[in-house]
């Protein structure tokens, strides 16, 4: 016993050195620092309202669970706001992108957790998906201040 079952596949990026993991660093660093980062690899603060969606405990990626609190707090972590309102949130105060919360955003590739976003956005890296996920469309959003018709 004793070993931590790891069940994430191999990694996607080959090793940072020389100016990728220079880059690695930076942006860790600054996402951290800036937004709670969880550094997964491929980002998309900029559709969730400048959270950071990997902060969810179930790693939700498209929205909150039915179990967001009446008071906007986590059902798993009581003490803390869900993600998803503040992402919400955040989303309304934003002047670009705001309407990025309608994106329906693909499964998390875990091969490239601990990689800078930046270079994988660059090298098209972070574009993989699941075959059941190509040509996939997001389904219209409802949002939760909009009129009736």
């Amino acid at each position: 016993m004793g070993h931590r079952l790891d069940r994430r596949p191999p990694a996607a990026a080959p090793e940072p050195k020389g100016f990728r993991k220079a880059l690695l660093i930076v942006e860790k660093v600054a996402k951290e620092k800036a937004f709670d980062c969880r550094m997964c690899g491929q980002c998309i603060l900029h559709s969730t309202g400048m959270s950071c969606p990997m902060r969810c405990p179930k790693n939700l990626r498209n929205g909150p669970c039915g179990g967001v609190l009446q008071d906007g707090m986590c059902e798993v972590l009581p003490d803390r706001p869900c993600v998803w309102v503040q992402a919400w949130e955040g989303s309304r105060a934003l002047p670009v992108w705001r309407d990025h919360m309608d994106h329906l955003n693909p499964p998390v590739d875990w091969r490239l957790q601990d990689t800078a976003s930046w270079e994988n956005g660059l090298t098209g890296r972070d574009k993989h998906v699941p075959a059941a996920w190509a040509g996939r469309t997001a389904p219209a959003a409802v949002h939760p201040d909009a009129e009736d018709s």
